[in-house]
């Protein structure tokens, strides 16, 4: 198949794994999310994966107590990693080989991500999660995501959600949002639009890293985006 992007960097929440709770994991969801993947994966496409972990841990808001904040990102890194875990065996299951590269050390859990490992094992059709963000605390996972992308000279970051675009409001909210097809980066800095974090965004500017942000709840989004649709909003410099 014919399309300018040949190896992908799929960013996901946390929270889409659990549901409708956000919470957990909902398997039903996870069940539909890899055999989506899976089905991209069939079409020749090389795949790196980076999930949150807010179903599980969503920062010290959260908590009862004061945290430190070295403490609490690493709670949430190793919350990535469960979820990186759960996403490979259910890849597994479906038939694909799958591992998990890790930032953050977990001898015995996962490997740890190396640039050339990670290359290898996506050029011999390996469908990778990358896990426990950067390895570093108050570095967020979408961060993360466009880091690994850049590593693994991914050809864009595809950032999934509930929604199927990036809007000037919240359209869950307000049914007077107008929906972009095409942003630069610096319309999304300008504008303040929260679809990552400005680290993640700068970080794709920089580098002319493409990004779309589209709504993975809906079956078939992925693949038609790859396939050249209009999907989604296409972020580019």
């Amino acid at each position: 198949m014919e399309t300018k992007y040949k190896r992908v960097l799929l960013k996901l929440s946390g929270e889409f794994l659990g549901g409708l709770k956000g919470e957990g994991f909902d398997f039903n969801v996870i069940k539909s999310l890899t055999s989506q993947i899976c089905q991209v994966h069939n079409l020749g496409f090389e795949i790196g994966i980076v999930l949150g972990g807010g179903n599980f841990f969503r920062g010290t808001k959260d908590i009862p107590l004061k945290m430190d904040r070295v403490a609490a990102d690493h709670i949430g890194m190793m919350a990535t990693l469960m979820n990186g875990i759960c996403i490979k065996e259910s890849l597994i299951n479906e038939g694909k080989k799958a591992e998990v590269l890790t930032g953050l050390e977990a001898p015995g859990v996962a490997e740890t991500f190396h640039k050339n490992r990670a290359m290898n094992l996506l050029q011999n059709g390996t469908i990778l999660i990358f896990a426990g963000g950067t390895g570093n605390p108050f570095f967020s996972t979408d961060t993360a995501a466009v880091l690994r992308a850049l590593e693994v000279e991914a050809d864009i970051v595809i950032k999934g959600t509930k929604v199927d675009g990036v809007y000037d409001k919240d359209p869950v909210n307000d049914p007077s949002a107008r929906k972009y097809e095409r942003l630069t980066f610096a319309e999304i800095l300008e504008k303040n639009l929260k679809i990552m974090d400005a680290t993640a965004i700068a970080l794709c500017r920089e580098n002319e890293l493409p990004l779309c942000v589209l709504s993975i709840v809906e079956d078939g989004n992925l693949i038609r985006f790859l396939k050249g649709e209009d999907v989604g909003t296409s972020i580019l410099r």
